[in-house]
Protein backbone atom coordinates (compact mmCIF):
# COMPACT_ATOMS: atom_id res chain seq x y z
CA UNK A 1 0.00 0.00 0.00
CA UNK A 2 0.96 3.67 -0.32
CA UNK A 3 1.16 6.14 2.54
CA UNK A 4 2.35 9.68 3.15
CA UNK A 5 4.95 9.55 5.90
CA UNK A 6 6.51 12.41 7.87
CA UNK A 7 10.18 11.46 8.15
CA UNK A 8 11.23 14.55 10.13
CA UNK A 9 9.37 17.69 11.17
CA UNK A 10 8.55 20.15 8.41
CA UNK A 11 6.16 20.14 5.44
CA UNK A 12 9.03 19.33 3.09
CA UNK A 13 9.55 16.06 4.99
CA UNK A 14 6.20 14.58 3.87
CA UNK A 15 6.96 11.75 1.44
CA UNK A 16 4.77 9.29 -0.46
CA UNK A 17 6.14 5.79 0.22
CA UNK A 18 5.27 2.11 -0.21
CA UNK A 19 4.53 0.13 2.97
CA UNK A 20 3.47 -3.49 3.57
CA UNK A 21 -0.27 -4.11 3.53
CA UNK A 22 -1.53 -4.37 7.13
CA UNK A 23 -3.38 -7.47 8.39
CA UNK A 24 -6.10 -7.12 11.06
CA UNK A 25 -5.39 -8.82 14.36
CA UNK A 26 -7.86 -9.85 17.09
CA UNK A 27 -10.53 -7.18 17.58
CA UNK A 28 -9.31 -5.18 14.57
CA UNK A 29 -10.72 -4.30 11.17
CA UNK A 30 -8.90 -3.38 7.97
CA UNK A 31 -10.18 -0.18 6.37
CA UNK A 32 -9.64 1.09 2.85
CA UNK A 33 -9.43 4.82 3.49
CA UNK A 34 -11.12 7.00 0.87
CA UNK A 35 -11.05 10.50 2.35
CA UNK A 36 -9.28 12.46 5.08
CA UNK A 37 -9.34 16.07 6.27
CA UNK A 38 -7.05 18.64 7.86
CA UNK A 39 -7.18 20.20 11.30
CA UNK A 40 -4.96 22.99 12.56
CA UNK A 41 -3.61 20.45 15.01
CA UNK A 42 -2.23 18.44 12.07
CA UNK A 43 -0.26 21.47 10.91
CA UNK A 44 1.19 21.88 14.40
CA UNK A 45 2.19 18.20 14.48
CA UNK A 46 3.85 18.23 11.06
CA UNK A 47 5.65 21.49 11.83
CA UNK A 48 7.11 20.06 15.07
CA UNK A 49 5.05 22.25 17.39
CA UNK A 50 4.49 19.47 19.92
CA UNK A 51 8.20 18.87 20.45
CA UNK A 52 9.08 15.65 22.22
CA UNK A 53 5.43 14.61 22.52
CA UNK A 54 5.58 13.44 18.89
CA UNK A 55 7.96 11.13 17.07
CA UNK A 56 8.85 10.43 13.48
CA UNK A 57 8.43 8.62 11.18
CA UNK A 58 4.69 9.21 11.41
CA UNK A 59 1.66 8.90 9.14
CA UNK A 60 -0.15 12.20 9.82
CA UNK A 61 -3.82 13.26 10.11
CA UNK A 62 -6.45 12.13 12.60
CA UNK A 63 -9.57 12.35 10.45
CA UNK A 64 -10.60 9.82 7.84
CA UNK A 65 -13.34 7.61 6.46
CA UNK A 66 -13.55 4.53 4.27
CA UNK A 67 -14.88 1.00 3.98
CA UNK A 68 -14.15 -2.12 6.01
CA UNK A 69 -12.55 -4.68 3.69
CA UNK A 70 -11.52 -7.36 6.24
CA UNK A 71 -12.15 -8.22 9.88
CA UNK A 72 -9.96 -9.89 12.47
CA UNK A 73 -10.90 -12.57 15.02
CA UNK A 74 -13.45 -11.50 17.62
CA UNK A 75 -14.95 -8.57 15.71
CA UNK A 76 -18.72 -8.53 16.23
CA UNK A 77 -20.04 -5.02 15.55
CA UNK A 78 -18.61 -4.36 12.10
CA UNK A 79 -18.63 -6.33 8.86
CA UNK A 80 -16.97 -6.21 5.48
CA UNK A 81 -18.45 -3.38 3.41
CA UNK A 82 -19.43 -1.18 6.36
CA UNK A 83 -18.70 2.53 5.92
CA UNK A 84 -16.76 3.89 8.90
CA UNK A 85 -15.05 7.01 10.19
CA UNK A 86 -12.16 7.20 12.62
CA UNK A 87 -12.38 8.18 16.26
CA UNK A 88 -9.77 10.78 17.19
CA UNK A 89 -8.80 8.90 20.38
CA UNK A 90 -8.71 5.21 19.59
CA UNK A 91 -9.15 4.01 23.18
CA UNK A 92 -11.33 6.70 24.80
CA UNK A 93 -14.66 4.93 24.69
CA UNK A 94 -16.83 6.89 27.14
CA UNK A 95 -16.82 8.93 30.33
CA UNK A 96 -14.08 11.32 31.41
CA UNK A 97 -10.67 11.12 29.75
CA UNK A 98 -7.70 9.31 31.22
CA UNK A 99 -4.01 9.88 30.61
CA UNK A 100 -3.86 6.49 28.90
CA UNK A 101 -6.77 7.26 26.56
CA UNK A 102 -5.40 10.69 25.68
CA UNK A 103 -2.22 9.04 24.48
CA UNK A 104 -4.07 7.19 21.71
CA UNK A 105 -4.79 9.99 19.23
CA UNK A 106 -4.41 9.35 15.52
CA UNK A 107 -1.92 11.41 13.55
CA UNK A 108 0.40 11.50 16.54
CA UNK A 109 1.42 9.62 18.52
CA UNK A 110 -0.44 6.85 16.59
CA UNK A 111 -0.10 6.64 12.83
CA UNK A 112 -2.97 8.47 11.18
CA UNK A 113 -5.16 8.39 8.10
CA UNK A 114 -2.98 9.58 5.23
CA UNK A 115 -2.63 6.05 3.81
CA UNK A 116 -4.57 3.69 1.60
CA UNK A 117 -5.08 0.92 4.17
CA UNK A 118 -5.12 0.90 7.96
CA UNK A 119 -6.04 -1.46 10.77
CA UNK A 120 -8.08 -0.01 13.63
CA UNK A 121 -9.56 -1.56 16.76
CA UNK A 122 -13.27 -2.08 16.25
CA UNK A 123 -13.98 0.42 19.04
CA UNK A 124 -11.78 3.02 17.29
CA UNK A 125 -14.36 3.52 14.55
CA UNK A 126 -17.96 4.71 14.16
CA UNK A 127 -20.33 3.59 11.44
CA UNK A 128 -21.16 6.40 8.99
CA UNK A 129 -24.86 7.35 8.77
CA UNK A 130 -26.56 6.89 5.41
CA UNK A 131 -27.20 10.65 5.26
CA UNK A 132 -23.47 11.36 4.86
CA UNK A 133 -20.98 10.67 2.11
CA UNK A 134 -17.57 9.33 3.09
CA UNK A 135 -16.04 12.72 2.35
CA UNK A 136 -18.52 14.41 4.68
CA UNK A 137 -17.84 11.85 7.39
CA UNK A 138 -14.09 12.33 7.02
CA UNK A 139 -14.28 15.95 8.19
CA UNK A 140 -16.02 15.12 11.50
CA UNK A 141 -13.74 13.18 13.91
CA UNK A 142 -11.82 16.10 15.44
CA UNK A 143 -13.49 19.49 14.93
CA UNK A 144 -17.13 18.39 14.90
CA UNK A 145 -16.79 16.12 17.93
CA UNK A 146 -15.03 18.95 19.79
CA UNK A 147 -17.84 21.39 19.08
CA UNK A 148 -20.52 18.84 19.99
CA UNK A 149 -18.74 17.95 23.22
CA UNK A 150 -18.50 21.61 24.24
CA UNK A 151 -22.12 22.50 23.55
CA UNK A 152 -24.10 19.30 24.04
CA UNK A 153 -22.21 17.11 26.51
CA UNK A 154 -20.07 19.31 28.77
CA UNK A 155 -22.82 21.95 28.56
CA UNK A 156 -26.50 21.85 27.65
CA UNK A 157 -27.18 24.62 25.16
CA UNK A 158 -30.84 25.37 24.46
CA UNK A 159 -33.19 27.95 22.90
CA UNK A 160 -32.68 30.44 25.74
CA UNK A 161 -28.92 30.63 25.19
CA UNK A 162 -26.62 32.82 23.13
CA UNK A 163 -23.37 31.32 21.81
CA UNK A 164 -20.32 33.23 20.57
CA UNK A 165 -18.10 31.52 17.99
CA UNK A 166 -14.69 32.88 17.03
CA UNK A 167 -13.67 32.87 13.39
CA UNK A 168 -14.71 30.48 10.65
CA UNK A 169 -12.49 27.47 11.26
CA UNK A 170 -13.79 23.93 11.55
CA UNK A 171 -14.69 23.94 15.25
CA UNK A 172 -16.38 27.33 15.06
CA UNK A 173 -18.51 26.46 12.02
CA UNK A 174 -19.59 23.17 13.56
CA UNK A 175 -20.40 25.02 16.79
CA UNK A 176 -22.52 27.46 14.80
CA UNK A 177 -24.40 24.63 13.13
CA UNK A 178 -24.93 22.68 16.36
CA UNK A 179 -25.97 25.77 18.33
CA UNK A 180 -28.60 26.61 15.73
CA UNK A 181 -29.73 22.98 15.79
CA UNK A 182 -30.30 23.44 19.53
CA UNK A 183 -32.30 26.63 18.96
CA UNK A 184 -29.68 29.02 20.33
CA UNK A 185 -28.84 32.51 19.13
CA UNK A 186 -25.33 32.79 17.63
CA UNK A 187 -22.87 35.66 17.37
CA UNK A 188 -19.90 35.05 15.05
CA UNK A 189 -16.64 36.94 14.64
CA UNK A 190 -14.17 37.11 11.75
CA UNK A 191 -11.70 39.53 10.20
CA UNK A 192 -13.28 38.97 6.77
CA UNK A 193 -16.56 40.59 5.74
CA UNK A 194 -16.89 37.98 2.99
CA UNK A 195 -16.68 35.15 5.53
CA UNK A 196 -19.10 36.95 7.85
CA UNK A 197 -21.61 37.07 5.00
CA UNK A 198 -21.23 33.32 4.60
CA UNK A 199 -21.75 32.58 8.30
CA UNK A 200 -24.91 34.67 8.22
CA UNK A 201 -26.11 32.40 5.43
CA UNK A 202 -25.42 29.46 7.77
CA UNK A 203 -27.66 31.00 10.42
CA UNK A 204 -25.52 33.37 12.49
CA UNK A 205 -27.82 35.96 14.07
CA UNK A 206 -25.16 38.65 14.48
CA UNK A 207 -21.62 39.07 13.15
CA UNK A 208 -18.65 41.21 14.21
CA UNK A 209 -15.47 42.07 12.31
CA UNK A 210 -12.78 41.92 15.00
CA UNK A 211 -10.20 43.55 12.72
CA UNK A 212 -12.28 46.74 12.68
CA UNK A 213 -13.33 46.43 16.32
CA UNK A 214 -10.56 44.87 18.46
CA UNK A 215 -12.71 45.49 21.56
CA UNK A 216 -15.33 43.08 20.28
CA UNK A 217 -16.14 41.88 23.79
CA UNK A 218 -17.79 45.25 24.46
CA UNK A 219 -19.67 45.02 21.17
CA UNK A 220 -20.97 41.58 22.19
CA UNK A 221 -22.26 43.09 25.42
CA UNK A 222 -24.09 45.76 23.45
CA UNK A 223 -25.65 43.12 21.17
CA UNK A 224 -26.96 41.28 24.23
CA UNK A 225 -28.29 44.39 26.02
CA UNK A 226 -25.45 44.21 28.53
CA UNK A 227 -26.15 40.63 29.54
CA UNK A 228 -23.29 38.88 27.72
CA UNK A 229 -23.39 35.51 26.04
CA UNK A 230 -24.00 32.18 27.72
CA UNK A 231 -21.22 30.27 25.98
CA UNK A 232 -18.01 31.21 24.17
CA UNK A 233 -16.23 28.83 21.80
CA UNK A 234 -12.70 30.04 22.54
CA UNK A 235 -10.30 28.96 19.80
CA UNK A 236 -7.96 31.94 19.80
CA UNK A 237 -6.24 31.41 23.13
CA UNK A 238 -4.02 34.05 24.69
CA UNK A 239 -4.86 36.76 22.17
CA UNK A 240 -8.64 36.50 22.53
CA UNK A 241 -9.34 35.27 26.06
CA UNK A 242 -9.53 38.77 27.57
CA UNK A 243 -12.27 39.74 25.10
CA UNK A 244 -14.07 36.45 25.69
CA UNK A 245 -14.12 37.18 29.43
CA UNK A 246 -15.64 40.56 28.63
CA UNK A 247 -18.22 39.01 26.30
CA UNK A 248 -19.40 36.16 28.53
CA UNK A 249 -22.28 36.80 30.90
CA UNK A 250 -22.65 36.02 34.61
CA UNK A 251 -22.64 32.27 35.13
CA UNK A 252 -21.58 31.70 31.53
CA UNK A 253 -19.10 29.22 30.11
CA UNK A 254 -15.96 29.63 28.04
CA UNK A 255 -14.90 26.45 26.27
CA UNK A 256 -11.12 26.58 25.88
CA UNK A 257 -10.38 24.69 22.68
CA UNK A 258 -7.62 26.33 20.64
CA UNK A 259 -4.50 28.44 20.99
CA UNK A 260 -4.32 30.03 17.53
CA UNK A 261 -3.12 33.34 18.97
CA UNK A 262 -0.91 31.99 21.75
CA UNK A 263 -0.85 29.52 24.63
CA UNK A 264 0.03 31.74 27.61
CA UNK A 265 -1.89 34.61 29.13
CA UNK A 266 -2.40 36.45 32.40
CA UNK A 267 -5.98 36.36 33.62
CA UNK A 268 -7.45 38.96 35.95
CA UNK A 269 -9.00 36.38 38.27
CA UNK A 270 -11.88 38.53 39.58
CA UNK A 271 -13.19 38.53 35.98
CA UNK A 272 -13.64 34.79 36.44
CA UNK A 273 -14.84 34.24 40.00
CA UNK A 274 -16.92 37.37 40.56
CA UNK A 275 -19.38 36.59 37.72
CA UNK A 276 -18.97 32.83 38.32
CA UNK A 277 -17.66 32.16 34.84
CA UNK A 278 -16.76 28.56 34.08
CA UNK A 279 -13.59 27.92 32.08
CA UNK A 280 -13.80 24.41 30.66
CA UNK A 281 -11.13 22.70 28.63
CA UNK A 282 -12.35 20.62 25.71
CA UNK A 283 -10.14 17.97 24.12
CA UNK A 284 -12.21 16.49 21.27
CA UNK A 285 -14.26 13.70 22.91
CA UNK A 286 -14.86 10.00 23.41
CA UNK A 287 -16.26 7.45 21.00
CA UNK A 288 -19.60 7.74 22.81
CA UNK A 289 -19.57 11.51 22.23
CA UNK A 290 -18.83 10.96 18.54
CA UNK A 291 -21.72 8.52 18.29
CA UNK A 292 -24.13 10.93 19.97
CA UNK A 293 -23.07 13.60 17.49
CA UNK A 294 -23.56 11.27 14.51
CA UNK A 295 -27.02 10.34 15.77
CA UNK A 296 -27.99 14.03 15.94
CA UNK A 297 -26.53 14.74 12.49
CA UNK A 298 -28.48 11.84 10.99
CA UNK A 299 -31.71 12.78 12.76
CA UNK A 300 -31.62 16.39 11.55
CA UNK A 301 -29.98 15.96 8.17
CA UNK A 302 -27.15 18.31 9.06
CA UNK A 303 -24.31 18.52 6.52
CA UNK A 304 -20.79 19.75 7.29
CA UNK A 305 -19.30 22.78 5.57
CA UNK A 306 -16.41 21.74 3.31
CA UNK A 307 -14.07 24.17 1.58
CA UNK A 308 -14.76 24.29 -2.17
CA UNK A 309 -11.13 23.56 -3.02
CA UNK A 310 -10.35 19.84 -2.79
CA UNK A 311 -6.90 18.28 -2.63
CA UNK A 312 -5.51 14.92 -3.68
CA UNK A 313 -3.44 13.28 -0.96
CA UNK A 314 -0.40 13.45 -3.25
CA UNK A 315 -0.69 17.28 -2.98
CA UNK A 316 -0.81 17.29 0.81
CA UNK A 317 1.79 20.05 1.03
CA UNK A 318 -0.46 22.37 -0.98
CA UNK A 319 -3.38 21.48 1.28
CA UNK A 320 -1.39 22.40 4.39
CA UNK A 321 -0.32 25.70 2.84
CA UNK A 322 -3.97 26.45 2.00
CA UNK A 323 -4.87 25.82 5.64
CA UNK A 324 -1.97 27.84 7.01
CA UNK A 325 -2.83 30.82 4.80
CA UNK A 326 -6.38 30.87 6.17
CA UNK A 327 -7.86 30.84 2.68
CA UNK A 328 -10.33 28.09 3.48
CA UNK A 329 -13.95 28.31 4.58
CA UNK A 330 -15.02 25.07 6.18
CA UNK A 331 -13.03 21.88 6.40
CA UNK A 332 -10.16 21.14 4.03
CA UNK A 333 -10.92 17.75 2.50
CA UNK A 334 -8.35 15.29 1.15
CA UNK A 335 -9.12 12.55 -1.38
CA UNK A 336 -7.08 9.40 -0.77
CA UNK A 337 -8.67 7.08 -3.34
CA UNK A 338 -11.40 7.52 -5.91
Amino acid sequence: MRAVVLHAFGLEQLKLVELPDPVPGPGEVLVKLRHASLNYRDLVVVSGGYGRQMRTPLVPLSDGAGEVIAIGPGVRGLAQGDRVMTCFFQHWLAGPPSAQALGTSLGGPLDGTLRELACFPEHGLCRVPESLTLEQAAVLPCAAVTAWNALAELSRIGPADTVLVQGTGGVSLFALQFAKLMGARVIATSSSDEKLERVRALGADHTLNYARDPAWGKAVRELTAGRGVDHVIEVGGAGTLAQSLRAVGDGGTISLIGVLSGARNEIHLPHVFMPQVRLQGVVVGSRATAQHMLDAIAAHGLLPVIDPRRFAWTAIGDAFEHLRAGKHFGKVAIEIAS
